[in-house]
């Protein structure tokens, strides 16, 4: 009937939540995610500027405001269209102290004008979860854009990166 609200579809839902799931409440927010300890890095691949918006968590980030997100990357390309990679930075703490532990990169195309994006939103969640259990994975990334990475992460947060040994590791050949 047409006056009839329209009825959830059932299926199953999680929460970003920006503190420990379990935090004194087992059982309640099963299925939930804690973002708390990612950080959305965006590296201009023409400029290198290197920077932090924590609205990519969200894909609002200020490069990311007011376009339409499309799969097909010829409706973004053009002149005015700026090349970006996104990069999950995870951190977390040890005996020494916190630590860059997680660091995954993933393309993205952004053209104002037009007023479209290009990105894999599979490819994005994929790469911020693996973030998320630890791994590093810049493989995609240009030699350039790493070593703006590795001058960023080192200069923010010095004792992160002197307690990063795998993600030193990862990038000691920039």
């Amino acid at each position: 009937m047409a006056n009839e609200p329209e009825k959830k579809k059932p299926g199953f839902q999680f929460n970003i939540i920006k503190d420990d799931p379990l935090d004194g409440h087992r059982g309640q927010n099963i299925g939930s995610i804690s973002l708390e300890n990612v950080a959305s890095v965006f590296i201009d691949i023409d400029t290198k500027e290197t920077f932090i918006d924590m609205a990519g968590l969200h894909a609002k980030a200020e490069v990311e405001k007011k376009v339409k997100w499309v799969t097909d990357k010829s409706e973004v390309e053009g002149e005015d269209a700026r090349q970006f990679w996104l990069v999950w930075v995870t951190v977390e703490r040890s005996e020494q102290g916190p630590f860059y532990t997680g660091v995954t990169a993933c393309y993205e195309m952004v053209n104002k004008k037009k007023k479209r994006g290009y990105k894999l939103m599979p490819e994005h969640v994929n790469m911020m979860d693996r973030s998320m259990k630890g791994e590093i994975d810049l493989n995609e990334m240009d030699d350039a854009c790493r070593s703006s990475l590795k001058d960023f992460l080192k200069e923010y947060r010095p004792e992160m990166w002197d307690n990063a040994s795998e993600l030193q590791k990862e990038m000691a050949d920039d």
